[in-house]
């Protein structure tokens, strides 16, 4: 089976989203663009994957919990969960490892926490924008057996591991990369697309940014998918 995904979409958590990304819009819009399975990537965080998964239930999408890690070496990492709690436990880590930087809304936006009426319940002040306290092969290690760390953006300039390291270092369960919009690699294209499978997901931080449907994942079925990335 093709399932068309969007597997780096950024909530209102982030404070680099802009506010409209709330959960039913997220949803909503993924429903619009003919999405099958999308997963909530937020910065350090993933206090809004819960309330945006039991929505997606309810309009026929599939989600993959998840988040997006900045590890020590300023590397954005996303990781996806087979199982929710595996991700919420996960997030709590990640979020307790950030140093104690108080947000600036002014600077970096808002970081909103929502229910499922795209209610605001809390806002998170401890800025997400920072590096965790883990490595790269501490990620790669922490999710071993629980899910998939995927490389973000490989062919951009900052935050990739390719662009802060100069390479892909080889970890025995990194399988997948991740492009932002083609399939054009930093360096050697053809040695990347040979060694890795390549997924390439918007990033989105607005609502139109979402994928539209055309990247899709060949599995038997949903419960597949994270198996593939990390297989």
């Amino acid at each position: 089976m093709k399932f068309y995904y969007d597997l780096h979409i950024h909530s209102a958590l982030s404070p680099c989203a802009d506010n409209e990304m709330t959960p039913n819009n997220i949803v909503n819009m993924a429903v619009l663009k003919g999405l099958d399975v999308i997963s909530i990537t937020d910065h350090n965080s993933a206090k809004n994957v819960e309330v945006i998964y039991e929505l997606s239930k309810s309009k026929g999408i599939k989600l993959i919990p998840g988040i997006e890690v900045q590890t020590k070496e300023e590397v954005h990492i996303l990781c996806y969960f087979f199982d929710i709690f595996d991700c919420i436990s996960f997030g709590k880590i990640i979020y307790d490892s950030l140093e104690c930087i108080k947000n600036n809304k002014s600077i970096f936006g808002e970081q909103l926490i929502m229910d499922e009426d795209d209610n605001i319940i809390a806002e998170e002040e401890k800025l997400l924008l920072t590096s965790c306290g883990f490595s790269i092969d501490d990620i790669f290690k922490m999710i071993d057996g629980k899910g998939a760390a995927v490389p973000a953006h490989v062919d951009r300039t900052s935050y990739s591991i390719i662009s802060n390291l100069g390479f892909i270092p080889n970890i025995s369960n990194l399988k997948t990369v991740e492009v932002s919009y083609d399939f054009s690699i930093v360096g050697n294209t053809s040695e990347y697309q040979k060694k890795y499978k390549i997924i390439s997901s918007s990033d989105a931080h607005r609502l139109g940014d979402i994928n539209e449907r055309i990247h899709y994942i060949e599995c038997n079925d949903f419960e597949s998918i994270v198996e593939w990335l990390c297989s």
